[in-house]
């Protein structure tokens, strides 16, 4: 290790501690929180190891590290292994706190046969990098890590302009991204330690089209993630599926409408996964990009305002409108949050703007109790300098310098994090919500609500169904009301627990003889329970403790009232 050059007067600030592996996977969601095969709290505190999505920036001979992001060529593999062994590195993980891995990865790696050699663990020479990738993740597991897998780029480039990885589809066609996915979720999931799918990086805009949540065409990330989501836990049941927020639409020129959505549009629609219990929901804060900012300087550069410059209280405020809402209790996108990207230069950061966002973002992490992952874990340096923004760096002869030497002002920050109170144990189960997005509400929901246009409905939890009915007819109307309307009625001991094309899905899993009529084709008629599950249109919805019986609607074949009963 190379030597410490620090003052006199430096006091190293008390670091984290690795944390023991007392989980048992396969994680799984309850509300806000993930939590693991017994229902405890898990945590993610998280870093990411990148280097197999690729470092190459594109232009250049791609042998000369010099056309490698900061001179740190990794060739298709997690960075550093040609500087240090995998036991070391992973050792330097536990040292610092984290207990999960963000792993990007390239689909361009997935194919890539070309022998990697160079790397210090020698059974690693001559493997392809998917191999390389495999003995990663099976020595990160092995060390009682969580692993995330992250499709981080499509083309093995360094991230994240204007570089053909825009979209999940821009170099690609969906097909075959989501081919992908299922392929690599079943290559690892007979390992429980292989917690999670990261579906895509950074969504944004390329040269001529935005990305969009919504849609339906071909741009559409919510369409494509709900499809990816859908093929994945028909792959690989047990797998969180993390989708993240748009990154970036609009031309970053004053006077053109542009900014980061993140996840605000979310909170009108928002994921339903068969299994709800898998979603999580990210997004990616760095203090030199803002909610209008790209991040760029000189071209492409605006004069919105950086996070950095923001006030505190703006700050708080902007964040929790961008994403940190997602963990509001009882809403339909109600789900665990983890912010799988932040980070910001060490020893050779000087701007005192910069430091001051990271110290305040950190406080909103410990404040939120969020799940979080550092970017990057894992950085080159030369007599301790260089890029500077990883927490562990080896220099070409081996030797490691570490957040926690002494001499990075981010160590007090950093270890405050990682070693913050935070909710453990037992996690209740808890009502859940979620959008009718496809003609049933997910097993062990019943539907409870629906929209009088915009094709929208509510789903909460109920009891486990399976044989449904659906039914297109009058032939299980029992009374007369709604006078002048088409009724769909569901068999007796029925309850609704989908609804689409004026087709009632009905499921035997009521009781009850009490009755309401409930209407709502002028207005909304519904308890304040679920978030806006249809933005914008008038919404029906029963209460909690009744279940939709049935169906009314007119000759427009608009929905205007609904049977509740309990």
């Amino acid at each position: 290790m190379a030597p410490l050059l620090l003052a006199a007067s430096l006091v190293a600030p008390a670091q984290a501690q690795a944390e023991e592996a007392t989980w048992t996977g396969p994680l799984s969601t309850r509300g806000r929180w993930i939590v693991d095969a017994h229902g405890d709290r898990f945590k993610l505190k998280s870093g990411n190891w990148h280097g197999a999505s690729g470092t190459y920036t594109g232009s250049g001979d791609i042998n000369d590290p010099a056309n490698h992001h900061s001179g740190e060529k990794a060739d298709q593999v997690p960075l550093g292994l040609d500087r240090a062994t995998m036991a070391t590195i992973i050792s330097g993980f536990k040292e610092i706190g984290v207990n999960s891995i963000r792993l990007p990865f390239s689909n361009q790696m997935i194919r890539d046969t070309t022998p990697v050699n160079g790397l210090k663990d020698p059974q690693l020479n001559g493997k392809r990098p998917l191999e390389v990738y495999d003995a990663v993740v099976a020595e990160l597991t092995r060390n009682n890590l969580a692993v995330i897998l992250n499709n981080h780029t499509t083309t093995s480039r360094w991230c994240c302009g204007v570089d053909g990885n825009e979209r999940w589809n821009t170099s690609q066609s969906t097909d075959q991204w989501i081919n992908d996915w299922a392929f690599m979720a079943d290559r690892y999931k007979a390992n429980k330690r292989v917690v999670g799918a990261d579906l895509y990086n950074e969504v944004r805009r390329n040269v001529w089209d935005d990305p969009n949540w919504g849609w339906g065409n071909d741009h559409d990330w919510h369409k494509a993630s709900q499809q990816a989501a859908d093929r994945l836990q028909q792959t690989s049941p047990d797998l969180l599926v993390i989708v993240e927020g748009i990154n970036w639409t609009g031309i970053p020129v004053d006077g053109f409408a542009h900014g980061r959505p993140t996840l605000e549009p979310a909170r009108f629609l928002s994921h339903t996964l068969a299994n709800p219990a898998k979603l999580v929901y990210s997004a990616h804060f760095y203090g030199y990009t803002g909610p209008n900012h790209s991040g760029a300087t000189g071209i492409g550069e605006t004069t919105d305002p950086r996070y950095q410059d923001l006030s505190p209280q703006d700050h708080v405020n902007v964040l929790q409108r961008q994403a940190f809402f997602i963990t509001e209790a009882q809403k339909h996108f109600t789900a665990p949050l983890w912010i799988s990207e932040f980070g910001v230069g060490g020893r050779n950061e000087n701007n005192p703007k910069a430091r001051d966002w990271f110290e305040r973002f950190v406080n909103q992490l410990i404040a939120n109790d969020t799940d979080f992952a550092y970017w990057p874990l894992v950085g080159f340096h030369t007599n301790r300098g260089g890029n500077g923004w990883a927490l562990l760096h080896w220099d070409a002869a081996g030797n490691r310098m570490g957040v926690n030497d002494g001499d990075d002002w981010r160590a007090g920050a950093w270890n405050r994090l990682v070693n913050a109170p935070s909710r453990t144990g037992q996690v209740p189960h808890e009502t859940r919500w979620n959008q009718l997005l496809k003609e049933s509400c997910p097993q062990k929901e019943k539907l409870v609500g629906i929209s009088h246009t915009g094709n929208r409905g509510l789903c909460v939890s109920g009891p486990q169904w399976s044989g449904t009915t659906r039914v297109t007819n009058e032939q299980h109307v029992t009374n007369d009301w709604a006078t002048g309307y088409t009724k769909l009625q569901c068999p007796t001991n029925n309850a609704a627990v989908g609804y689409a094309n004026f087709t009632l899905v009905c499921a035997p899993v009521a009781q009850g003889t009490q009755t309401r009529v409930l209407w709502f084709d002028r207005s909304d008629n519904r308890p304040d329970q679920g978030g806006d599950w249809a933005n914008g249109h008038y919404k029906g919805q029963c209460a909690q403790d009744e279940h939709i019986a049935g169906v009314a609607y007119n000759w427009r074949r608009t929905p205007d009232a609904l049977l509740c009963r309990k």
